[in-house]
C-alpha cells in the first residue's frame, strides 16, 4: 500500500473538532453538550441576508469571478472606507472563508522552509495551513499572567534568522482576546522596515473591540504598505459561518496577481455565500450594536464567573469572543476528553478545547483551555456551573478541594 506523504502525516488534528465523536456519544446517551471549544455564535444572521438567499433565482447558479463578485468587492471596499481604511475594489480578492485567505498568502509570501513568526498561543488551524504550504512556523511566547500581550520586539529579534520571511498576527486575538494597540504595532512595523519582512495579519475580529479600546488595523501602517497581507471574513461579523466567505487585503499589486493566479485555478469563491454576505454587508449600526451589546454582557459574565471558580484564572479579554482558561487540572486533553466520556450533571457536559493544540512550542498549555462565549447567558451560566462540578469531580485535579 503506498505511503502517506510526510505533509499528511505531519497535519495535526483540529484541537478545536478533534472530541467531536466523544460529543457525538455523549449526546446519543441524552447529555446535552454546552459547545464552548468552537467560534460557532447562536446569534441570527441578519433577517435580509436570509431573504436575499430565499429570493435568488434557482434557474441557474453560475461561476462567479475569480476574484469574487464585482458588486460585493466594491461594498466590501466602502465597507473599509467607511473604517478609515484606504481600500479600492481592485486591492480586494475574496475567498472561501478566511482559511484560504491565509493559505494564499502562504502560499504566494513564503518559498518552500522559509519561516513566518507568531506569537503563541495562536488559532490552532494555521499549524495546518502552513505544513500544507510548507512554510515553518517560529514561535514566540506571550504569557497568560500578563494577558497574552505581544512579547517584547527583542524576542522576535531572536528568532529571526536567514529564512525568516514574515510575522503573522491575529487582532483581536484567537484564541485570547487580546487586543494589539497602536504602539505595539507601530514596533512591529519598525521590525518589518528593518528586515524586510512580510506582515500578514488576520483581522476577522475587529468588530468586536471593549472597554472603550479601537482597533487598529495593519492597512493603516502606511510605511509597510507594500509588505501588508489582511485577511478577514464575514463569518462571525455577520454570524454566518457556513456560507464560507473572507477577503484578502494588500496593496502589493504583485501580491494580489500572484494571488489570482490560485483564484483561477479554484475557479470562484461561493457564489450563494457572496449573495448573504453583499447582503449582510448592509445590515443597520443597529444590528452590530446589539451583537456587540450582547457579547460584551456574555464576556462579562462568564469570566468573571470563571474567575470565581477555585483555582481558575482567566485574564479579562479585550476583543473577539474567546478565552484562554487556567484550570487547576493535570492534562487538558484528558481532562476535556473525561467530560465529554465519564462526567455529566443535571444531564449536561461541557466540550472546550485543549489548549495544548494552540501552541506550537510542545510542553505548554498542558494546563489551559480554550473557551468561546459564543453562546446565551443562561447556557454560559449552566456551563459554568457544570464546569465547577466536573472540576471538583476531576480525578487529576491539581488543587485541593
Amino acid at each position: 500500500m503506498p505511503a502517506i506523504s510526510n505533509r499528511g502525516v505531519e497535519l495535526p488534528e483540529s484541537a478545536i473538532r478533534k472530541l467531536v465523536p466523544y460529543a457525538e456519544k455523549a449526546k446519543a446517551l441524552g447529555r446535552k453538550v454546552y459547545h464552548l471549544n468552537i467560534g460557532q455564535p447562536d446569534i441570527k444572521t441578519p433577517q435580509h441576508a436570509i431573504e436575499r438567499i430565499r429570493n435568488f433565482n434557482f434557474d441557474l447558479i453560475p461561476y462567479g469571478h475569480s476574484f469574487g463578485n464585482d458588486t460585493y468587492r466594491k461594498k466590501l471596499a466602502q465597507y473599509y472606507r467607511d473604517r478609515n481604511l484606504e481600500v479600492d475594489a481592485s486591492q480586494i480578492l475574496i475567498t472561501t472563508g478566511g482559511s484560504e485567505a491565509i493559505s494564499f498568502a502562504f502560499m504566494v509570501c513564503f518559498n518552500p522552509g522559509e519561516e513566518v513568526i507568531i506569537p503563541e498561543p495562536f488559532y490552532a488551524n494555521y499549524q495546518s495551513f502552513a505544513i500544507a504550504n510548507d512554510v515553518v512556523i517560529k514561535p514566540i511566547t506571550s504569557t497568560i499572567e500578563n494577558g497574552f500581550q505581544l512579547p517584547s520586539i527583542a524576542e522576535f529579534e531572536k528568532v529571526i534568522g536567514p529564512k525568516t520571511k514574515g510575522i503573522f498576527i491575529c487582532n483581536p486575538n484567537n484564541p485570547t482576546g487580546y487586543v494589539y494597540s497602536r504602539e505595539e504595532l507601530l514596533q512591529l512595523q519598525d521590525l518589518v522596515l528593518r528586515y524586510d519582512l512580510f506582515l500578514i495579519a488576520d483581522e476577522v475580529y475587529s468588530e468586536f473591540v471593549y472597554d472603550g479600546k479601537s482597533h487598529y488595523s495593519v492597512l493603516e501602517l502606511n510605511r509597510i504598505r507594500e509588505n501588508v497581507v489582511m485577511v478577514d471574513s464575514v463569518s462571525k461579523r455577520f454570524s454566518a459561518c457556513g456560507i464560507r466567505i473572507g477577503s484578502l487585503v494588500s496593496k502589493n499589486k504583485n501580491v494580489i496577481q500572484t494571488i489570482a493566479k490560485l483564484a483561477m485555478a479554484r475557479l470562484c469563491p461561493p457564489m450563494l455565500g457572496q449573495v448573504v454576505a453583499e447582503s449582510a454587508v448592509d445590515s443597520p449600526s443597529e444590528y452590530m450594536e446589539d451583537v456587540y451589546k450582547e457579547y460584551l454582557q456574555r464576556r462579562d459574565y462568564f469570566i468573571n464567573a470563571l474567575n470565581k471558580i477555585d483555582g481558575v484564572f482567566s485574564p479579562m479579554p479585550m476583543g473577539a469572543f474567546y478565552s484562554m482558561v487556567e484550570l487547576p487540572i493535570d492534562d487538558s486533553d484528558r481532562f476535556c476528553q473525561w467530560m465529554l466520556e465519564e462526567f455529566e450533571y443535571k444531564g449536561a457536559t461541557v466540550m472546550m478545547a485543549p489548549a495544548s493544540g494552540f501552541y506550537s512550542t510542545s510542553g505548554i498549555g498542558n494546563n489551559q483551555v480554550r473557551v468561546a462565549y459564543v453562546l446565551n447567558v443562561e447556557d454560559l451560566k449552566e456551563a459554568v456551573e457544570c464546569l465547577e462540578v466536573a472540576l471538583m469531580s476531576y480525578p487529576g485535579r491539581t488543587v485541593k478541594k
